[in-house]
């Protein structure tokens, strides 16, 4: 499955009702390092598709949602399980991190 737009419209139905983890990067066009985390993220999505979710909040379209979380330097990814953030990353990391998120 291919990452998931999250919005404030569909944050509650596909991350807090979700009932697999769900890693949610935050992210935004300009923003380098999130293009160099963009790949890793959606090679993760691919790999690990059925068994989590993965979803993208691009800061600039979803502000309510990037403060809602405290976002405040981006890339970060949330893993959320059971509708809670069970760990947090910012900044670009390897692809071995992000899964040791999971």
């Amino acid at each position: 499955m291919a990452e998931i737009k999250i919005t404030a419209e569909n944050f509650e139905e596909e991350v807090l009702g979700s009932q697999i983890p769900v890693l949610v990067d935050f992210w935004a066009s300009w923003c380098g390092p999130c293009r160099m985390l963009g790949p890793v993220v959606a090679e993760i999505a691919e790999e690990l598709d059925g068994k989590i979710k993965v979803g993208k909040v691009n800061v600039d379209e979803e502000g309510e949602l990037a403060m809602r979380f405290g976002i405040m330097s981006i890339p970060t990814v949330m893993v959320f399980k059971n509708g809670e953030v069970t760990n947090t990353s910012i900044g670009y990391c390897p692809k071995e991190e992000l899964l040791a998120l999971l």
